[in-house]
């Protein structure tokens, strides 16, 4: 750095230093209910950031208040964050720093902290297919470095060879407990040889430092594409928030790394090289406080928010319309599988930004051949294998959106989604409604029983997600629906999740338009109607209800629901007022099933209209057995014709 920009590193790090102690104040006041203190590690915020261009994406914890300052973040907008104002940047939706700004080219953070070392990965595979020569910075603490997403991040990103800078901040403490308790290495560094990535390890409380290891790195990556994992030696000052205290540190630790404070050891470089004299820095740290206290007082004096229901409502999702796209035309007769692989690939060709990633997709066309051919037609880039990371590549898929991609990612099975429940239902859920950033990402989820595999390969799971506000779920029973709900689902800029019955993979067959054209989410289906009951199901449940009304030659409303979340529930409501007998049957197990929350708005909607109790058909309590007569005792089916009866004959 040369004299100017050691001066500006001067200012960019006494800006978070200053907010910080103003902060602890205002916490003892009572002003702001929680503080998370990076008092002695802002010099690797600092110095990352000012090493890294401002078009380059920086991926920050809750100890990196440098991040946001040095990116010249409105001071008044992130007060106003603090302090749960409508004019912070979560309207007071999220706390402290659980946010981004595309603006500044930040992707904030959730408290489950590994899951923004994926999305980082996501963002560097898209600089890295669009060929901009940029790196993406993340941070991890050193004791978010023992979760799964570390691991993950790190494989993907070294097999990729993706442009990622991914900085563990080691302060040697995960809140009580020490490194040695944490992980058993000597350093961080030492990580890196198992990834087969290039390491740098450097002094996180020499800021100059700091900026000459991470220009180094950036000038690597411009060469050569591939990811590096730099370790910032440091030390946590204050508690892991105020709350904890530090009662659990050994007598004198403070103390000796107090004395290696980097706003001091910045002052002492500055004074000792003529570059500045005491009285120009106390009279920069005062115009700063000024600044800053200016900034407050503003932010203070703003109202406290008003809820607004309908702001609240309208917030889970990103506006879409959603309108159908017809077509009649060029109908033939194809499999459930292939209207799936159909919709897929006509989704891809009209969405150049569009990328599909899942375990073993490309060469071999994925276990069920859905992607089979992709590869040829859209090239390694859009077409990608992933390593066993369901977490990861969910992450990955999350940061390609924020690049402005159409994501698809395929669960090998619905039942693998576990290992990437977080990000689906923290990240990919909550991100709009939190700071109003989109998540365009298809998951497409091989779902369902009757096929023999047992409990790890048979589980009916969209109960899960159909609890989580800001996802859409869809369940095609049809191969019809199936292309057209993948299309609308690809179309629509929000998080949707698509459950596709592999036991209908191969044994159902219907007539679908080769034409392009969506079947509209948040739309029920009535596939048959009459007058005795209704039935309301979707995936399976509408043949299996299809096949045991027409063996006892009944007149029934069959209401293929095909959208979860959101609920037709008018669609619903419609069809129980005019039959008055109402059933409802999923292939979930009974206890937790979407048909307990079917049945409660009946009971609350419609009960002056029953002329019998709300009645559920579902699969046994039990895990999906292995062996065929175990599984047939299990599925909802086996007792369908006895609920049909004891509802016609109440």
């Amino acid at each position: 750095m040369n004299k100017p920009q050691i001066i500006n590193a001067l200012k960019a790090l006494l800006v978070p230093r200053l907010i910080e102690e103003k902060m602890l104040i205002l916490l003892r006041q009572g002003k702001i209910s929680k503080w998370f203190s990076g008092i002695g590690q802002e010099a690797i915020s600092v110095g990352a950031t000012l090493a890294m261009e401002k078009d380059e994406f920086i991926l920050p914890m809750h100890r990196n208040l440098g991040v946001f300052t040095t990116r010249k973040v409105d001071l008044y907008q992130l007060f106003c964050q603090f302090q749960g104002k409508k004019e912070g940047f979560t309207k007071g939706r999220d706390r402290s720093f659980h946010f981004g700004s595309m603006d500044h080219k930040i992707i904030g953070m959730i408290s489950h902290l590994g899951p923004q070392l994926g999305i980082a990965c996501g963002i560097a595979l898209s600089e890295k297919i669009d060929k901009t020569n940029r790196s993406v910075l993340v941070f991890s603490g050193d004791g978010g470095a023992s979760e799964g997403d570390f691991h993950e991040a790190l494989n993907v990103a070294s097999v990729w060879k993706l442009p990622v800078i991914f900085v563990i901040e080691n302060n040697q403490w995960g809140l009580s407990t020490p490194s040695k308790e944490q992980f058993n290495c000597k350093q961080f560094i030492d990580k890196g040889i198992g990834y087969g990535m290039k390491t740098e390890q450097v002094d996180g409380n020499n800021i100059l430092e700091v900026y000459k290891c991470i220009q180094k790195v950036k000038d690597s990556q411009s060469e050569k594409s591939e990811p590096f994992l730099v370790e910032a030696l440091t030390f946590r000052m204050r508690g892991h928030e105020e709350a904890s205290g530090t009662k659990y540190y050994p007598e004198g630790l403070q103390d000796k790394w107090r004395s290696k404070d980097p706003v001091l050891k910045l002052e002492a470089e500055i004074l000792n090289n003529n570059i500045l004299n005491r009285d120009e820095i106390e009279e920069t740290k005062k115009i700063l406080k000024e600044q800053i206290n200016s900034a407050w007082l503003k932010a203070f004096s703003t109202p406290e928010l008003k809820a607004d229901l309908n702001s609240e409502l309208l917030d889970i999702y990103k506006k879409h319309s959603n309108n159908e796209i017809y077509s009649t035309e060029n109908k033939k007769e194809i499999r459930f599988i292939d209207a799936l692989s159909q919709g897929l690939y006509q989704g891809m060709e009209k969405f150049e930004n569009s990328i599909i990633m899942g375990q073993d997709i490309a060469e071999y066309g994925g276990v069920f051949k859905i992607t089979e051919g992709f590869l040829e037609k859209f090239g390694k880039d859009r077409v990608r294998n992933t390593p066993l990371c369901e977490s990861a590549i969910v992450g990955a898929a999350l940061g390609l959106s924020l690049k402005n991609k159409k994501a698809i990612m395929e669960m090998q099975f619905a039942d693998f989604v576990t290992v990437g429940f977080n990000q689906i239902i923290n990240n990919l859920a909550k991100l709009h409604y939190r700071w109003g950033q989109n998540a365009d990402v298809v998951i497409r989820m091989p779902t369902g029983a009757g096929v023999g595999a047992g409990p790890f390969h048979s589980q009916s799971n969209e109960a899960w997600f159909t609890h989580t506000p800001g996802l859409k779920v869809v369940y095609p029973s049809n191969p019809e629906d199936a292309k057209g709900l993948m299309l609308a689902a690809i179309e629509d800029p929000n998080p949707v999740m698509i459950f596709e019955h592999k036991a209908l993979y191969r044994s159902l067959t219907g007539m679908v338009s080769e034409n392009y054209f969506t079947t509209p989410i948040g739309k029920a289906k009535l596939v048959k109607e009459g007058n005795q009951l209704s039935i309301i199901t979707y995936g399976m449940g509408v043949h299996w209800a299809q096949k045991v009304i027409n063996e006892k030659n009944i007149s029934a409303d069959i209401l293929d629901l095909r959208t979860l979340l959101p609920l037709d529930k008018d669609s619903i409501f419609k069809s129980v007022r005019k039959n008055n007998r109402v059933l409802i049957v999923h292939e979930d197990c009974l206890t937790g099933g979407i048909g307990g929350e079917i049945s409660s708005l009946i009971n609350e909607n419609c009960f002056e209209d029953l002329d019998a109790p709300v009645l559920r058909c579902a699969s046994l309590d039990t895990p999906v057995p292995f062996a065929k007569e175990l599984e047939e005792q299990f599925l909802a089916n086996k007792n369908l014709s006895e609920k049909i009866d004891y509802l016609i004959n109440y």
